[in-house]
């Protein structure tokens, strides 16, 4: 197949094996980018992504590296460096999902909830940063929740987390604005996704579908559109942003 015209920027999707994150990397790399393929432990999964979108003449990497460790990320982020050259757009994607009653929620589900959401993206944005405001250009996307808005019942460190995420963006916006980087954050609402499909039965997505405005369900393809385009240059005066994907269940 004739390779797709390449962009210049280098995209680095976490958990680019999740549903969203699968999505967002597709997106990114059909448009012709070269896209970086994080995952932490789902090594089949992103092979089989990197295997389709090679097919369509797409460029990808895969990077492997647990995003609580701080030493992982940065050799990572040197590895894109020394293989492709800096990242200019990062999408914090990578997550993980609990229910528990906050009275079942133990010292290791806490640190564990932060340690991915959090201190994850704080690692893979550091590492980056340097050369973005170097070049006076660069993008951050992070993926949160409608939950860090609203908190959700049962979910509190993972609504806690989420809600960090968002404060992080507003703050980074007005430190990085300066120096032409822009630092967005998506909030999605119930996307079915193979996480949420695991975790929610058919009688609660079904609850959940009729509470929603549109009267419908997000798909990973909703979000991914919303990350690319928060990207591109018709964004290029949004920053410091939460924007909801969640068909008007969060107004």
């Amino acid at each position: 197949m004739e390779h797709l015209k390449q962009k210049q920027e280098i995209v680095l999707v976490t958990g680019a094996s999740g549903g969203i994150g699968q999505a967002t990397a597709r997106r990114f790399a059909l448009a012709g980018y070269s896209v970086v393929l994080h995952y932490h432990s789902n090594r089949a999964a992103v092979d089989a992504l990197a295997e389709e979108l090679a097919g369509q003449g797409c460029r990808v990497m895969l990077q492997q590296a647990d995003l609580r460790d701080s030493a992982q990320v940065a050799q990572m982020v040197q590895q894109i460096g020394q293989q492709w050259g800096p990242v200019g757009i990062l999408v914090n994607n990578a997550g993980i999902a609990q229910q528990k009653l906050f009275t079942d929620i133990t010292d290791a589900d806490w640190h564990d909830m932060f340690a991915v959401h959090v201190d994850g993206a704080f690692y893979c944005t550091r590492a980056v940063l340097p050369d973005m405001i170097h070049r006076k250009q660069g993008c951050i996307i992070n993926v949160s929740s409608m939950w860090g808005q609203t908190g959700g019942s049962c979910e509190v460190h993972y609504s806690a987390a989420k809600g960090a995420l968002q404060a992080m963006t507003k703050a980074l916006a007005k430190e990085v604005g300066p120096s032409g980087i822009r630092v967005n954050c998506v909030a999605p609402g119930v996307i079915l996704t193979e996480m949420n499909t695991r975790m929610l039965d058919q009688e609660t997505l079904d609850g959940l579908q009729e509470e929603t405005p549109l009267q419908a369900l997000g798909t990973a393809e909703d979000v991914a559109s919303m990350i690319y385009f928060l990207s591109t240059a018709e964004a290029g005066f949004v920053t410091g942003q939460i924007i909801g994907v969640n068909g008007g269940m969060v107004i």
